[in-house]
Order: C-alpha cells, then sequence, then structure tokens
C-alpha cells in the first residue's frame, strides 16, 4: 500500500514478529506485510549488515536492517490490506472491502460512511498458505458458490453481545438460508468437507496459487500460530570479528578481484593505515579470498562448533573494533562444587538474526523445514535477506565432560529422558522423516540449567528475562551454553551480565538456580508429570519453574525437566548436581 505511512513497528519487531506473511493491526485495520519482492530497492541510505559465515550459508551478498523512512522517496515496508473480507458495524454486510466501495485507507461503508472492521477470521495451513475464512462455504455447508457479485447471496454478520463466545457471531444469507452461527469453526478437522486449501500466498506479487492438499485451520487472526518467524543467528567470531577484517568487508568489492593487492591498497589510501599494516590487510584479503573459493561446512552444527571453540579460547583486546572479546575468569569454588569446568566473560559480542522464512500453525524446526514458506517469489530473489544485530555481553560456561559422562550412563538418567525422545521421533514421523539428532540427559539437563540461571539473573542482574537469551553448545564434542544480552535498543549492554561473574557471587547464583528449580508452586503434578508440553516434548517444566519467554529460547520451551538438576524426591540420583 503505497502513500502516507499507516504505521509503524520496530526495525528488530520486522524479523521476530511482524515479519513478511504476518498480519499487523494498525488502530481498526489489519494489514500483511508484503514479500521482498515489494520491498523499495536497496538504496545507498539503507543500512546493510554483513556477517561471513551466514552470507556463505544463504547464498547473498548481504543482510538489509529493514528500512525506516517518512520519505516516499526512500520507501518504507509496504503492506497490503488482508483479510480482505469485511464487515460493516451499521449494517452488518459481510463482503470484500472492494464491495463496499473501499478503496483507501481507513476503508469505509459507502452505503453507511461507517469505519469497516476486518475479519476476526482467517483460515491457514501447514505448508504456510493463508486465505480468508470461508463464510460462505461455512453457511452453506460446502456450496461451491462464492457470491461474492450475486444479489441474492449478500452475507451479513452480527455479533448478538451477549457474550463473547463464537456461538453469539451469526452468519445469515439473504438467499433464505437458515443462520449459523461460528461455534466450532476453530477445531481442528472444522473445515473438513467445507473448503480445501486455496494455495494462496497475498503477500506475494503476482504469484498464482498453489496446488494444496492441506487440510486448512481456520484462526482468530491475531493467533500466534497465524506467523511463527524462522530465524537464523550466528555470533561473529574470530578471524571475521576482527578489526582488520571489518576494513577489508568495507572495501570489498575493490579488493575483491584486484590483481595486485599493493597497488590497490595505495589507490584505496589503505597503505599507510593507522592501526593496520599492508600485511596484515593483505593476509585478511586472502583469507576471505579463500573463504569464497572453499566448500565450508554451513551446518549448524558446524557453526556451533566453531562457536564453541570460540568460546573456549581467550580472546582478547586489540587494535582496532571488535565484534567479540572472551576471556576467562578462574573460579575454584564453582569447578569442585559444580562441576563447571570454565567460565568464560563474553565482555562483547555480535550477534546477526537473519529471517530466512516463516511457518504457520506450529513453530519451525527440522521436523517442518521444508514447509517453510519464503519471503519471496522464485522468479525475484534478492541477494539479500532481512536482519538486525544485536550489541552485547554475555557468560559461556561449560560443564566438566568426565563428570557428566559418568552421569548420563545411568540407567535411571537415561529412562527419564526415554518419553522426550520418543515423542521428539514421532514428530519427525509424521512428515516422514528421520529425527536429526538423539535427544540425550545432557541435552535436557543444560536447557534446564541454562533456563535457571536466566530466571535467576533476571532477579539480579537488572535484565528482565525477555533480554536474556541462551545459545546451547551440547554434543557429544560439546557440554556448554552461553547466557547473553538479547535486545538491540531498549535494555542494551549493561554490563550486568559479566558482573555476575566478577562479582565473585557466580557459585552461590547457580546453587541458588538449582535449588529454586527443585521446587515449583505446581508440586507435585510438575515433578511427577510423564509428558507435557508443546508435542509432549517436557517432563518435569511449566510457568511457574522452568519455562522462560519463547523469545529467550532456542528450543520453543521445548526439552526441559528440572528433574534432572536435583533429582527427585523418589530418586535424588536423577540429578546432576547434588548438594549436602
Amino acid at each position: 500500500m503505497k502513500g502516507k505511512p499507516i504505521g509503524g513497528v520496530r526495525r528488530a519487531q520486522l524479523i521476530t514478529t511482524y515479519g513478511v506473511g504476518s498480519l499487523i493491526a494498525v488502530g481498526s485495520e489489519s494489514f500483511m506485510v508484503a514479500g521482498l519482492d515489494r520491498w523499495p530497492e536497496l538504496g545507498p541510505f539503507d543500512q546493510t549488515i554483513h556477517e561471513r559465515r551466514l552470507e556463505r550459508e544463504f547464498g547473498v551478498e548481504c543482510f538489509r536492517l529493514p528500512p525506516a523512512s517518512d520519505s516516499d522517496k526512500y520507501g518504507d515496508i509496504p503492506v497490503i490490506r488482508f483479510p480482505e473480507i469485511q464487515s460493516c458495524p451499521a449494517c452488518n454486510r459481510l463482503a470484500k472491502a472492494k464491495f463496499f466501495g473501499a478503496t483507501r485507507s481507513p476503508a469505509k461503508c459507502k452505503e453507511c460512511d461507517r469505519e469497516l472492521v476486518p475479519s476476526r477470521f482467517v483460515v491457514c495451513c501447514a505448508a504456510g498458505h493463508i486465505d480468508d475464512f470461508p463464510y460462505f462455504r461455512w453457511l452453506h455447508k460446502g456450496g461451491d458458490s462464492t457470491g461474492d457479485g450475486s444479489q441474492r447471496h449478500e452475507l451479513r454478520l452480527k455479533a448478538t453481545g451477549r457474550s463473547a463466545s463464537l456461538g453469539d457471531i451469526e452468519i445469515s444469507c439473504s438467499c433464505g438460508v437458515r443462520p449459523v452461527t461460528m461455534e466450532g469453526a476453530l477445531r481442528k478437522g472444522a473445515l473438513k468437507g467445507i473448503s480445501a486449501c486455496t494455495g494462496r500466498r497475498p503477500w506475494l506479487s503476482d504469484v498464482p496459487t498453489e496446488r494444496c492438499e492441506q487440510l486448512p485451520r481456520a484462526m482468530q487472526r491475531g493467533a500466534s500460530g497465524v506467523w511463527f518467524s524462522d530465524v537464523r543467528s550466528a555470533l561473529s567470531i574470530p578471524p571475521w570479528s576482527e578489526g582488520v577484517q571489518n576494513l577489508v568487508k568495507h572495501h570489498w568489492r575493490s579488493l575483491k578481484k584486484a590483481p595486485d593487492l599493493r597497488d590497490r591498497l595505495e589507490e584505496l589510501e589503505l597503505d599507510n593505515h593507522r592501526l593496520f599494516s599492508v600485511e596484515e590487510i593483505i593476509q585478511a584479503v586472502e583469507r576471505r579470498r579463500q573463504d569464497d573459493a572453499g566448500l565450508t561446512d554451513t551446518s549448524d552444527a558446524a557453526l556451533k562448533f566453531d562457536e564453541y571453540q570460540a568460546l573456549t579460547r581467550p580472546t582478547g583486546e586489540r587494535q582496532g573494533k571488535q565484534d567479540f572479546v572472551c576471556v576467562p575468569w578462574s573460579d575454584d569454588a564453582i569447578a569442585a562444587e559444580l562441576a563447571i569446568d570454565k567460565v568464560m566473560r563474553v565482555k562483547r559480542l555480535r550477534e546477526v538474526r537473519v529471517l530466512r522464512g516463516f511457518t504457520r500453525l506450529a513453530a519451525p524446526s527440522t521436523a517442518n523445514a521444508k514447509q517453510r514458506a519464503s519471503l519471496y517469489s522464485a522468479e525475484n530473489r534478492p541477494d539479500w535477506l532481512p536482519a538486525i544485530e544485536v550489541i552485547g555481553e554475555g557468560v559461556f560456561l561449560r560443564l566438566d565432560a568426565t563428570r557428566l559422562a559418568e552421569w548420563e550412563s545411568r540407567p535411571g538418567v537415561q529412562a527419564r529422558v526415554v518419553p522426550i525422545d520418543s515423542a521428539y521421533r514421532e514428530r519427525f514421523a509424521r512428515f516422514g522423516l528421520i529425527p536429526d539428532r538423539d535427544i540425550t540427559p545432557r541435552l535436557v539437563m543444560i536447557h534446564t540449567l541454562a533456563h535457571s540461571i536466566i530466571n535467576e539473573w533476571s532477579l539480579d542482574s537488572g535484565y528482565p528475562a525477555a533480554s536474556l537469551r541462551e545459545r546451547l553448545y551440547v554434543s557429544d564434542k560439546m557440554s556448554g551454553f552461553l547466557v547473553y544480552t538479547a535486545t538491540s535498543d531498549s535494555a542494551g549492554s549493561l554490563g550486568g551480565i559479566v558482573a555476575q561473574v566478577e562479582s565473585g557471587t557466580l557459585a552461590a547464583t547457580v546453587r541458588r538456580a538449582i535449588d529454586r528449580a527443585s521446587w515449583c508452586s505446581a508440586d507435585p503434578l510438575c515433578i511427577e508429570s510423564d509428558t507435557s508440553g508443546i508435542d509432549n516434548l517436557n517432563r518435569a517444566a511449566c510457568h511457574s519453574c522452568v519455562l522462560l519467554p519463547e523469545t529467550s529460547c532456542e528450543e520453543f520451551n521445548t526439552l526441559l525437566d528440572r528433574a534432572l538438576l536435583g533429582g527427585t524426591p523418589e530418586e535424588p540420583a536423577l540429578g546432576f548436581f547434588s548438594f549436602k
């Protein structure tokens, strides 16, 4: 929708909350964020972001901070009106906005001069398609005609006002068919025999509908299941976080294919740089050229392992701007009592978060990766993706591998995670896929420990829990996690996380976190749960004990069990930690 801006959101929200394909309520209206093929072209005043490893993975030249401008010259984020079906609060007519004669925003009924109300309901499928709720077919029990241009099929929607239930929303038609309510419309399978998926992708420009065999499901347009962001992130680590690489990145187009680097550096007036020698710059250019030519593994496991190695070795302050500073902290108490053998203060870190797609109905995972909806049409693939960067701080903790191996070899501990592993396999089986990993005791325990520490630090560090974030490094070769600041604006980087280590109270903080997780106000129901959470992927975990705001958890609040921290009253040996 061109012209005067209709509203505003934060740039970060265009990656996590209101990205391409999502619905935004602006005043009394509803809009959908358009695809990247409708965004304004990347201009000289747009801010670009570079993260070498992610650029290589997605095959793009750069990432783009979502544009923000009140000027028509430079453009802004385009939107389209959705849902298209509206109702008039005066005459109760229910139709697409164009049949009311509405051409501008806000949409008004031509006869009543009242602002139209967007439909409360939409239909989505797991393949990412979305469309207006099929009111005509719902009323006529699957009738073929849409009734859009027929006078004898004029639909009306009336809310009795007796309650807010769906049973008090009545749909009627001028043809005289018996009115029906919306009761039961949101149930799974309610549209079977009524309406098939239309395959619509309204966020893309001039893209025909897709053939889709999925059964659509009706949802309220503001429901969280209508849109889930699929965000890929990476930390900037050496060598790409070094100041000389930032300099090379800035001049990469000129240096990329230069036959004589020394001459080109002289042309760019970089031969007498105040921070870096010519040899250092040439070495950085050659490293990047080799990276461009190589077949580097860009899988999530490979990226995580690279980060894990960077987090376990010191990276001190150097000349020039650095995106990564990580220094160790010696704490004999935490090593002896809690089997945490490495504590690293990450005094400066940079994370780049890229929106690579989205899903509907279910949160993104490797199980439904093939159903990820695209941000652009195949014919208009851009050489960039929308992204944001976060500059912050954090603390990395690594557990003792020997102690961990002994604990997870216990039969009771292994049996404890069997229900979670079975539920995880069932999730993949629904899509006809093989699970991408085994759910191990160390993964569930370390994940739960990270949640417990975030909850504890949210009370002590000055950051709310929603401004902290976890990053897990767990495999047969890794046994650690990073807790870091997760916001790019209001909470910022206040130093409160690193201070939790430098105060000398880290061991006491971890003990308090584990003690707090040992009891829940929902006990004994919580601790005795065999399964809980989304797709039964948790055991003893609920909102009263270890669950976090979902923006803070990279597993969407699944794969948690606080019994693996301190055990249960009946089986204390299940816990990795034991305090006498």
